[in-house]
């Protein structure tokens, strides 16, 4: 008799390169000592500190894979949510826009997928630790001032926007909408591809998180 093969325990390491046993990954990285976080020690924040400051590293391929799942969203458009960012994106760098708004441009939708609601926050957390305020603010309120263009449609008020009339960053922020994001539904309208953002997208999101540089003085 095979005492192996009777024996359902039996180490599977040879067969098994993966590393994989009972069905769980056997990993070979570091991990914290604590299961409750009041539990955790200095070395086991360092090690975090450390782990999130290479996984950041990929922040730009995280962004880049959200973009393009957006081929494949919220349909009854014209165009795919990708195509609608990337005209956006390539009417803002028509119009002489510096990178920072060109990105904005591009990824002011990237939250549509888990956050139809409230899509306009989520893309502006992920601008926010490493552009200029000013471009946080009009990404951030850019879904309220869409309104001006269908809310009335629906019996609403499409003046929303009117509350922040005295803002400083008001008419850039109708700007933005008017001039790139209301307009970018057209399917004959030649965009930019993808790829040819992408390293505006890199090096903005290979900055310093919340570097005063960039994002200016807290």
């Amino acid at each position: 008799m095979n005492d192996n093969a009777a024996d359902p325990n039996a180490d599977q390491t040879a067969d098994n390169p993966l590393g994989k046993v009972a069905g769980k990954s056997v990993s070979e990285r570091p991990v914290v000592s604590f299961r409750r976080m009041q539990d955790g020690t200095r070395e086991d924040y360092a090690l975090l500190d450390r782990s999130e400051r290479d996984y950041v590293l990929a922040l730009p391929d995280h962004i880049l894979t959200a973009l393009r799942k957006l081929d494949q969203s919220l349909p009854g458009y014209p165009v795919s949510r990708l195509e609608h960012s990337l005209q956006a994106a390539t009417r803002a760098l028509k119009d002489g826009a510096d990178d920072e708004l060109i990105v904005a441009a591009l990824i002011h939708d990237v939250g549509d997928e888990l956050a139809p609601y409230n899509h306009a926050e989520i893309a502006a957390g992920i601008l926010r630790p490493y552009v200029r305020a000013e471009v946080t603010w009009i990404v951030e309120q850019h879904g309220l001032f869409q309104t001006y263009y269908y809310a009335h449609h629906y019996g609403r008020d499409r003046n929303g926007r009117e509350k922040f009339r005295d803002h400083r960053w008001y008419q850039a922020c109708e700007d933005f909408c008017a001039n790139w994001d209301q307009c970018s539904f057209d399917p004959d309208y030649r965009s930019e591809p993808l790829s040819s953002f992408e390293p505006r997208l890199r090096e903005i999101f290979g900055r310093p998180a919340h570097d005063p540089r960039f994002v200016g003085q807290a």
